[in-house]
């Protein structure tokens, strides 16, 4: 029902993430990449139409979330908005782990006829409102309610009778605490439109999920910025920007981290599987590989 697992496969990752109890719509998810290397793709670029909180608990990365980025180190929290394109990146090498906590606003749609929870913590749960990706940063007096998010991991590592309930009471307490400090300073922010940076996500939404359905083909730049519109200069500024990453290297990241699945998962032959993921020489496949993953897809087997 509440599973715990790894989120750096594209296809496990994609915006239709599943929660399933319609009752108590939220997981969450262990991430961990042992050994990671210095500018290791951590957690792949993707969205959904959930909220999702990261809690960064051992190394060191930098998350892009809607075109900006946001260094993280072990204990910092950051909120990704519902529909916000994120993408992870160590900054260290070792071991890196981060819990992401991911839910729908339905889960408190019991609370609608609460006046207090419709004027505070409505806004943000309905989009109205933002909280900042690094609140703490903006108010230090937030870092004091993060307490509740490693209560929260406890509850569903034990799995005691009346967890979900817990959860769902600690999430809610969060945004209540979280909203009473950040509301008075975004009042303003009630009547503003979409900002720039969301637009261009929405933009890029598109060609994004063809890429990953379609990554084996050979993309170009010239194609890539044909689908949202805009000559390949301003293309290629706005996706590094985007991403953090050329078109290119998102490419090849696509293509790499669905070589590791099918090394791990099948018992196709690493010249079956280049050709699988684009790439019709086995020996460039390998340079690559251990380029983006620092290892060869033989020691991956092996």
């Amino acid at each position: 029902m509440w599973g715990v697992e790894g989120m750096t496969h594209p296809q496990a990752l994609w915006e239709n993430t599943r929660l399933a109890h319609k009752t108590y719509p939220y997981m969450l998810f262990d991430n961990y990449r042992p050994d990671a290397r210095v500018d290791q793709n951590i957690l792949f670029l993707h969205w959904h139409e959930h909220f999702e909180i990261i809690v960064m608990q051992q190394g060191s990365a930098v998350f892009h979330i809607d075109s900006r980025p946001y260094e993280a180190d072990s204990g910092d929290v950051l909120f990704v908005p519902a529909g916000g394109l994120h993408v992870g990146y160590s900054r260290c090498n070792g071991d890196i782990r981060f819990m992401s906590i991911v839910f729908n606003g339905a889960l408190f749609k019991d609370w609608l006829h609460d006046a207090i929870h419709t004027e505070l913590v409505a806004p943000y749960i309905e989009g109205r409102l933002q909280l900042p990706v690094q609140p703490d940063r903006v108010n230090e007096e937030c870092a004091m309610h993060y307490v509740l998010l490693d209560q929260m991991i406890r509850e569903f590592e034990a799995k005691r009778p009346g967890y979900p309930l817990v959860i769902k009471s600690q999430l809610h307490m969060l945004f209540t605490q979280l909203a009473r400090v950040m509301l008075p300073h975004q009042a303003d922010a009630r009547a503003g439109g979409e900002s720039q940076h969301s637009l261009n996500r929405e933009r890029f939404k598109p060609l994004l999920r063809q890429v990953e359905e379609r990554y084996e083909e050979r993309w170009t730049i010239e194609q890539a910025a044909k689908v949202v519109n805009l000559n390949p200069y301003h293309f290629c500024k706005m996706f590094k920007k985007l991403t953090g990453r050329t078109f290119v290297e998102y490419v090849n990241m696509c293509r790499m981290n669905e070589a590791e699945r099918l090394l791990r998962d099948t018992t196709d032959t690493v010249t079956e599987i280049a050709g699988q993921v684009g790439c019709d020489n086995p020996n460039y496949f390998t340079k690559l590989y251990k380029q983006y993953k620092g290892v060869t897809p033989s020691q991956v087997r092996r």
